[in-house]
């Protein structure tokens, strides 16, 4: 009884937790409002040029993978791994975190890909792409540091009252995002655990790290993973020419912004909902964007952006259920 207590509190929670943000931050919001700014203001050509750049990193994200396989003696069909990552996406909008889980499960049941060895791929995956958005952010923050300097200069502010700007409710939900990333950390770390009580699993999740040593084609791999990254970002940064506001912004400012929203995705939300949210719209406010706008910007463009990330899904659950359907015929 207690364990399941427990799994329906972990799952949950991320919803509980998002959806709280979100009350609050559109507690006020004129519903009526809302609908005009996304269809009478918004430039619908620049948001649908924005989701080709959505799709992008997730074919990359598929293309990376199969390369890392290989070295296993693993050859899934490229289009199995699309269909995958598709799914993970998805699904991790229903419970946070299980994507990777997913995307694993389905590969061994469409192409009969191991299970341990595609994990271990998964965790290489993860490295590679935290020391590249640690990179990214690292550069965005030199990048704007100027800016913010010159600006607390021109204003005779410091430090202490930029972050006056903060509403004591914002600091709250900040101190509860964090601790949320922080316990979320901890659950995984603790998760991963039980798998090293299996050997197999180990051995297999071993074999999947070390196989970025022996990735045939190495600069490619780290092409793809690049190429993530760059599709994301353009998928956020082609979004602030839908609205005029944004638009003036710099591509400096765009990519902190990106930057941040990124590491509060982080916390354990479907899509990082509502952390998202209140940090886009936070990074607004302090370039110099109406706070009201900011809101309707940041859940305008998370709605539209999530609505894909579930089509996508969709899209790839039908093609797996279509190819498990033929190949039942055949038999």
């Amino acid at each position: 009884m207690k364990s399941v207590v427990k799994v329906i509190l972990q799952t949950s929670f991320p919803f509980l937790l998002g959806l709280a943000i979100l009350w609050w931050m559109y507690r006020d919001t004129d519903w009526d409002a809302f609908s005009h700014f996304v269809f009478g203001e918004m430039q619908w050509g620049w948001m649908l040029l924005s989701l080709a750049f959505g799709i992008l990193p997730q074919m990359a994200r598929a293309w990376r993978w199969k390369m890392a396989l290989e070295p296993l003696g693993e050859r899934p069909r490229r289009t199995s791994c699309t269909d995958a990552i598709f799914m993970s996406y998805a699904a991790s909008l229903i419970i946070p975190r299980v994507g990777e889980v997913t995307r694993c499960g389905t590969l061994k049941k469409v192409d009969g890909v191991s299970f341990s060895k595609s994990l271990g791929t998964v965790v290489t995956e993860r490295v590679v792409d935290s020391l590249l958005m640690l990179l990214f952010t690292g550069a965005a923050f030199l990048w704007q540091l100027p800016m913010f300097l010159k600006f607390m200069r021109e204003t005779g502010m410091d430090l202490p009252s930029l972050l006056h700007r903060f509403t004591s409710t914002g600091y709250l939900v900040t101190f509860v995002c964090l601790i949320a990333a922080l316990a979320t950390g901890i659950i995984l770390i603790r998760r991963f655990s039980v798998f090293r009580k299996g050997c197999d699993m180990l051995q297999g999740m071993w074999e999947g790290i070390l196989s970025l040593r022996r990735v045939r084609n190495l600069p490619l791999y780290l092409f793809y993973s690049l190429l993530i990254w760059v599709g994301y970002f353009l998928h956020f940064y082609i979004a602030f020419f839908c609205f005029p506001f944004t638009a003036q912004l710099s591509l400096g400012a765009a990519f902190l912004i990106f930057c941040v929203g990124t590491f509060a995705v982080l916390v354990p939300t479907p899509n990082g909902a509502g952390p998202w949210h209140f940090a886009v719209k936070t990074m607004l406010v302090l370039y110099g964007v109406a706070e009201s706008q900011a809101v309707m910007f940041a859940l305008a463009v998370h709605t539209i952006q999530t609505a894909l990330v579930v089509v996508l899904g969709v899209f790839g659950w039908c093609r797996v259920s279509f190819r498990a359907s033929v190949k039942r015929n055949k038999y």
